[in-house]
């Protein structure tokens, strides 16, 4: 009797937790066993592929600076501050992680485009950032540096508050500490965050296409290129697909001791 009420109470569980594995693995499934493995290496070559990858390393790449500079003291501030307003701080910093993408790029053509909060006063100068590179960068920038901040931040919360107490009795400035005793010690939490914000700003999408547009070359990205393949070659755009999803595995894998333990 027990056995059989043990086996009906996995089931009940098993067949829902089993439905829910499907919907997530069919579709990365499928998208696997539709590539023509052989032909990846020659799409990845063409013309329309190529410059769309080698823009997308070096605005992620950037994306990942500037986290690293600007997200880094944010996440040290953060860290080390109690005063009520952090927490509204800290609530501002994930508004990206659930804002819808195109939401988001309404937001940054309203900040900077030329008639913007801040583009308005940089257009009588001939400055002009939306649909350009840099359109790019701030558009993974805003997705992508929570991530960084977060991660960070959690690091910094673990170390032991001594440690800060000596520093300072030693004479050491709060950049001295950060630079010398702090950073050493949460590197591994600033690496997680590094490859989060990489990996979210290689995938960047809505917002992008929203800010910058998707123009080949100069702001047309890898997941803007697999859209714009789709009607014209779904090959291809297959391909392209099978090279983001192997980096995002990689990237899982990579944080795996940290984050999926």
């Amino acid at each position: 009797m027990r056995y059989a009420a043990g086996l009906r109470s996995r089931l009940t569980l098993g067949i829902p937790a089993g439905l829910a594995l499907l919907l997530l693995v069919v579709p990365l499934v499928a998208l696997l066993t539709r590539a023509d493995w052989a032909r990846v290496p020659a799409d990845l070559a063409t013309p329309t592929v190529l410059p769309a990858l080698r823009l997308s390393l070096l605005t992620t790449s950037t994306t990942a600076v500037l986290c690293l500079l600007l997200g880094t003291p944010l996440a040290w501030f953060l860290a080390r501050s109690d005063h009520a307003a952090t927490r509204w701080v800290r609530a501002l910093l994930t508004v990206p992680l659930v804002l819808p993408p195109v939401v988001g790029g309404v937001a940054l053509l309203m900040a900077w485009g030329r008639l913007g909060l801040i583009g308005q006063h940089l257009s009588p100068f001939g400055v002009q950032i939306t649909f350009t590179t840099v359109a790019v960068v701030l558009a993974e920038t805003f997705v992508a540096m929570p991530f960084y901040v977060l991660a960070v931040e959690g690091a910094m919360r673990g170390l032991d508050p001594r440690l800060e107490s000596v520093a300072r009795t030693l004479g050491a400035s709060d950049l001295r500490y950060l630079r010398t005793v702090a950073l050493p010690l949460v590197l591994p939490g600033v690496a997680s965050g590094l490859a989060l914000a990489w990996a979210r700003a290689l995938g960047e999408f809505g917002a992008t296409l929203t800010f910058a547009g998707s123009y080949p070359g100069r702001t047309q990205t890898a997941p803007l290129a697999v859209y714009a393949l789709l009607e014209q070659d779904p090959a291809v755009a297959i391909s392209v697909s099978i090279v983001l999803l192997v980096v995002s595995v990689l990237v899982l894998a990579l944080l795996r001791g940290r984050w999926l333990r």
